[in-house]
């Protein structure tokens, strides 16, 4: 009697190794296929090389997505966050470190490398066969009606019983990221929500601030799409190109949104925690002191010089001297200051992939395909995405947790 057809997971990226690993749990040949010469890489350059591995606080009100949010909150609570924080800690012995300004966890050896190989060497102790520098060219149903054929770019096809799909989306390229799993999920007939880049800088044609590259605070930015208000808040950069920071990050999805559909997209900045109201109270003072000095206590200066430029205020201006038509002028680019957006970085420095494989086609169970039975999503290439800060690599543990655990039932079948 031949032996059963294996469990195949197609790319080796946070997802692909979590489902590797719960898949392996189900009797059975688990295979891990990886385009790249060691997987992972993703892993490898998120947080500066540290790994934010989960947030401290998880919360799907912050996640972004075209599809059915109600779904979208059904997958995150599958697997709670202090239950995934334990896997880590205590399955893998990956000792985590909040980070309490930022709400960050981060591995505490601060080493991202070690998020990914202990990832790895879990797969392989559960008897995982990991396959690098293996590229998958296509998966389709296998003609005998029965699992799954894959087919590589330099080998012969073979078979599957259950295929996972964790290739990503199409952020950061370099890491191997190309969009093979939404295609492949989009000439199997599942329904595709327009891909774009999300997590990514803002440029600015001319670079208008490109005199304050490296000026860095907290701001809040704010946008209103469709009659809903964007607001996030954070840390801003200004860099030679435009902005960054995550602030910027964060509600870049709506810029590059509105760009791939040829709309104006108007983003505010309040430069600092205090709002009109405070600004009005705080430069209403009729005293000798200069108005450059009151902005300096907020922002900083060369930010504070250039806002006054703006305005058309001399620094030397008193804020006895200063008229109401100036500090309105003044307030509105202090609390209201339309961000000179005119793009984004695309892919190539976005840290995940907005849109995708619709959240409606799969079981919120076990991530495996209402269309194609045997056949499981997890990851980038769904739908949904979250803010910075381990929220991303939250969505890919719990989506590939239950895509593994999905296909290992269902390969195992019942019990002997």
């Amino acid at each position: 009697m031949s032996p059963a057809p294996p469990i195949v997971i197609v790319g080796a990226g946070a997802a692909g190794i979590m489902a590797a690993i719960f898949a392996a749990e189900a009797r059975g040949r688990v295979v891990l296929v990886e385009r790249t010469r060691d997987g992972g890489r993703k892993i490898l350059i998120s947080g500066g090389g540290r790994c934010n591995v989960l947030p401290s606080v998880l919360d799907p009100s912050r996640f972004v997505t075209d599809s059915s949010p109600h779904t979208l909150r059904n997958i995150l609570r599958s697997w709670p966050l202090e239950a995934q924080r334990e896997f880590f800690e205590e399955t893998l012995g990956l000792g985590l470190t909040l980070e309490p300004e930022t709400g960050k966890l981060f591995p505490a050896s601060n080493r991202a490398r070690d998020v990914r190989d202990r990832l790895l060497a879990e797969a392989a102790r559960r008897g995982v066969e990991i396959r690098f520098d293996a590229l998958i060219e296509d998966v389709r149903p296998s003609g005998s009606g029965k699992g799954w054929e894959l087919v590589p770019a330099e080998a012969s096809s073979f078979g599957a019983g259950a295929v996972i799909l964790a290739t990503g989306g199409l952020s950061v390229p370099a890491t191997g990221s190309d969009g093979l799993g939404i295609r492949i999920a989009r000439r199997l007939g599942h329904a595709i929500h327009d891909t774009y880049p999300a997590l990514t800088p803002l440029v600015a044609e001319p670079p208008v601030h490109a005199m304050l590259a490296g000026v860095s605070l907290a701001v809040t930015l704010h946008a209103t799409v469709a009659g809903r208000r964007v607001v996030t808040r954070g840390g801003f950069l200004f860099t030679h190109r435009g902005y960054s920071g995550p602030a910027v990050l964060d509600i870049s999805h709506v810029a590059a949104r509105a760009r791939q559909m040829g709309v104006p997209q108007p983003i505010l900045v309040q430069w600092s925690a205090r709002d009109a109201r405070s600004w009005e109270t705080r430069l209403e003072q009729r005293s000798a002191g200069s108005v450059m000095t009151a902005l300096k206590e907020e922002l900083p200066a060369r930010l504070a010089e250039r806002l006054l430029l703006e305005a058309g205020i001399p620094g030397v201006r008193t804020l006895s001297q200063l008229r109401r038509d100036e500090r309105q002028a003044l307030i509105e680019r202090l609390t209201r200051y339309p961000l000179p957006w005119t793009g984004d970085e695309g892919y190539r420095k976005a840290e995940v992939t907005g849109g995708g494989v619709a959240l409606e086609e799969v079981d919120p169970r076990t991530m495996e395909s209402r269309r194609h039975p045997g056949l499981f999503f997890c990851g980038e290439m769904l739908d949904a995405f979250g803010p910075i800060g381990g929220h991303n690599f939250a969505w890919a543990w719990v989506t590939g947790r239950a895509a593994g655990m999905g296909a290992g039932r269902l390969a195992s079948g019942p019990p002997a």
